[in-house]
């Protein structure tokens, strides 16, 4: 195997035995053959839909196989190859041309076979060149946008656009093509992944209504509960939805501590608040639960034994020997067995004695309500600086740097922040400026765009370019979709970030050259050094 897709890959430069992750040298060999059949139908369908005989279908079946990829969503050998089995299908079906790549005519009979090609994609992606990297920040931009696309989906939401230009980009990467054209490929990925942002905003808010700035609780009731985790609404929807008079409560967890926050979803009255804090708190923070765990898309961790028993997913999530949860096909899905198995369960016990309440809901149409304030506050020298400090929590300890970061920053700055990075700092008591938050809390690692949109309506109300607001960047990635966001702002021409506490893997010298150069892109130093260049007096 070599895979070097997250920010904690082994030794800072692949997982060659096994995933830091948890996934087996074999499951990383299929993901490698799923994505390569993947492009055979793209190769193959781009060709048939500019002659009007393509698979419309194909582009939703490509989302979900990407999504199925990405780090610690699905475990389960069994149903990556029914994946596959469902790609050389979809491929088979669609009209050949002469002189196609491998990838739009390989099958297999055993697996042998896809040992093989496994080691061959993986061999291929090991060599370290500027080709290489570009083709590996395009996929996982891909697979960023294969994300959040398929979560607008689920709700009814859908593009083309963005399905077309997903089997674009996978058909690309099996061509030789000029490094100025799949530069160019990189950023137009950045371009549709904000269509998809925007998409998935939409999709979550026309269904759920606007977010409302909201103080969660994290203590435990009386009650037997569920923990949901993920990112996924719908499922929660459905959860609340199925178990609103059997006696329990329902917990958030990691990246669905937003959900909070949406009306429709907040009018349950057994939401009882968020339990835990980000991904890889699971081990202990699942075994203290006592209850049934939900865990809708990625995210998850290799159970303990202790609790593994425990455990259901659905959606993309999966993993060997835990029970899954499949929707209908009209998209319904029944959740009667973890709710029956929540009731025969212990209440969950406290984490933390006395749990402090958390704020979130903070996103733009709650955000731009009090523009007016905001913008005075800024006038008036009573805020100086925003600081971005958006992304993904991660086990390192360096990352640690975001707590003191945060911790350092002067009384007058505002942290704006989405994703699961936020438990590096959410708990901690950093006060308000007059009724605005210190810490503004848009939502999950989608709700980025969120913070861009904060952060547009605020260049206009002070008559300046994005990158001449006092708004600096410190931001942490982890997986995909934290690639997927940072070349959407980069097509948003968003520059000077700050990226931590790795730089990817994937981007070689030669390519971090260009982004170095062209956007000012740079790794994050020393607490003291970068709140000097980020936050000057």
């Amino acid at each position: 195997m070599f895979c070097y897709q997250c920010e904690e890959t082994a030794k800072g430069t692949g997982c060659t035995v096994k995933g830091v992750c948890g996934k087996e040298a074999a499951t990383a060999g299929l993901m490698d053959v799923l994505i390569y059949l993947c492009k055979g139908i793209s190769a193959r369908n781009v060709a048939a839909m500019a002659a009007g005989e393509g698979n419309r279908d194909a582009g939703m079946f490509i989302a979900e196989a990407l999504f199925a990829t990405l780090t610690n969503t699905n475990f389960d050998d069994t149903r990556l190859r029914g994946l596959m089995t469902q790609a050389v299908a979809i491929r088979d079906a669609l009209p050949s041309v002469a002189g196609e790549p491998d990838a739009c005519t390989w099958k297999f009979r055993n697996d042998a076979e896809i040992t093989a090609k496994a080691e061959q994609i993986a061999a291929a992606a090991a060599a370290d060149n500027d080709v290489n990297s570009l083709r590996a920040l395009l996929l996982f931009g891909l697979k960023g946008v294969a994300a959040y696309y398929h979560h607008a989906a689920v709700l009814g939401y859908t593009d083309k656009k963005v399905e077309d230009f997903m089997q674009k980009g996978l058909a690309s990467t099996l061509r030789d093509l000029p490094a100025g054209e799949m530069t160019a490929l990189v950023l137009e990925c950045g371009g549709i992944g904000v269509t998809t942002l925007a998409l998935l905003d939409t999709a979550n808010t026309k269904t759920y209504g606007n977010p409302e700035i909201t103080s969660v609780k994290t203590n435990v009731g009386k009650r037997p509960g569920i923990l949901i985790t993920g990112h996924d609404l719908k499922d929660l929807e459905q959860l609340l939805e199925q178990s609103k008079d059997s006696g329990i409560d329902i917990y958030t967890h990691g990246e669905m501590l937003p959900a909070n926050a949406y009306p429709a979803l907040k009018k349950y009255t057994h939401l009882h608040g968020n339990y835990g804090s980000s991904w890889w708190h699971q081990k202990e923070e699942f075994e203290k639960f006592n209850g049934p765990l939900l865990i809708t898309t990625n995210c998850i961790v290799p159970p303990k034994d202790s609790y593994k028993d425990r455990i259901y997913t659905t959606g993309p999530a999966g993993f060997p020997g835990v029970k899954h949860i499949a929707a209908g096909k009209d998209g319904k899905k029944d959740f009667s067995a973890v709710i029956a198995h929540a009731k025969a369960s212990q209440p969950p016990q406290d984490l933390q004695a006395p749990g402090r309440n958390l704020t979130t809901g903070c996103a733009h149409n709650a955000v731009l309500a009090l523009a007016g304030t905001v913008v005075e506050a800024v006038k008036k020298g009573d805020i100086r600086r925003f600081v971005v400090m958006a992304g993904c929590d991660g086990r390192q300890s360096e990352r640690s740097y975001y707590t003191e970061f945060a911790k350092a920053l002067p009384k007058d700055t505002v942290i704006l922040t989405a994703g699961c990075a936020k438990y590096r700092y959410n708990g901690l008591d950093l006060g308000s400026i007059g009724s605005i938050p210190r810490v503004i809390d848009a939502g999950q690692c989608n709700d980025c765009y969120s913070l861009v949109v904060i952060a547009q309506a605020l260049a206009k109300a002070f008559g300046v370019g994005i990158n001449e607001l006092p708004v600096s960047y410190n931001i942490a990635w982890y997986e995909q979709k934290a690639a997927l966001v940072l070349l959407a702002l980069l097509n948003l021409g968003v520059k000077d970030i700050t990226l931590g506490p790795k730089l990817p893997a994937f981007v070689s010298p030669g390519v971090l050259k260009v982004l170095e150069e062209n956007f000012g892109i740079k790794k994050n130093s020393t607490v003291e050094a970068d709140l000097a260049r980020m936050v000057p007096a």
